[in-house]
């Protein structure tokens, strides 16, 4: 691997990004919404995966999903599932957690 002096020079003489920027973005710009409303939010988005991967089934079985595509879709609907349950499991363990502690 052969390194240009010039090409890296140039790259550090180059103006800064913002060192600030995180990278990471907020799900929502609304300050105002709740906790009840993100958990809402999280479970329409698992119902609507379901869904999906229960219509691809169902195009699979009419002949107009390739088997990929199908394979693809269940998989993805199996693991948001899957995902949502281990999260339940931890709120359920935390608040259990928080009965079990003395005042």
């Amino acid at each position: 691997m052969t390194v240009n002096p010039t090409a890296a020079a140039a790259a550090y003489a180059r103006p800064r990004q913002d060192v600030t920027a995180t990278g990471i973005e907020p799900r929502t710009k609304d300050p105002t919404q709740s906790f009840a409303d993100l958990v809402g939010s999280a479970v329409s988005t698992v119902i609507e995966t379901g869904r999906q991967g229960e219509a691809m089934t169902v195009k699979a079985v009419t002949g107009e999903a390739d088997l990929r595509q199908v394979v693809t879709a269940v998989t993805n609907a199996e693991v948001t599932l899957q995902t949502a349950i281990a999260i339940r499991d931890r709120v359920i363990e935390a608040y259990q957690d928080i009965m079990r502690m003395s005042i």
